[in-house]
C-alpha cells in the first residue's frame, strides 16, 4: 500500500491490487473516500469522489481539501500510478505543507 501523498493531516494512497480507472484513496483519522480522475482527450475533465464500503466517507471540509489537491497534483498522482502499477517501480510519498487556495 505506497502512500503517495501527505496533505494537511490527509493521507493519499494507493491499494497494492488496484484496478482502472486511476484513482487515489485518501484517508483522515478513521475516514477514508476515493477520487477517480476522469480524463477526456488527455485533459482532467472531473474527479469522482466515491464511498468505501464499511468505511465512513471524510468529513466535508476535509474531503473539499482533498478535491482541491487532487485537481492540483493530478499529473503527478497519474505519474506515481504509472510508475508503481505499470513500471513496476517504488514510488515516494511527497509531504505538502502549503495550503492549497
Amino acid at each position: 500500500m505506497p502512500k503517495v501523498y501527505e496533505y494537511l493531516g490527509l493521507i493519499f494512497f494507493f491499494y497494492a491490487n488496484e484496478h482502472l480507472p486511476i484513482h487515489v484513496h485518501i484517508s483522515f483519522a478513521e475516514f477514508e473516500s476515493k477520487i477517480e480522475l476522469e480524463y477526456e482527450n488527455g485533459v482532467l475533465k472531473g474527479v469522482n469522489v466515491l464511498k468505501i464500503k464499511g468505511r465512513d466517507p471524510l468529513p466535508t471540509s476535509e474531503l473539499n481539501e482533498a478535491i482541491k489537491f487532487v485537481r492540483k497534483y493530478h499529473e503527478g498522482i497519474v505519474e506515481k500510478w504509472t510508475n508503481f502499477f505499470v513500471r513496476n517501480k517504488k514510488v515516494k510519498c511527497e509531504v505538502i505543507t502549503k495550503k492549497i487556495k
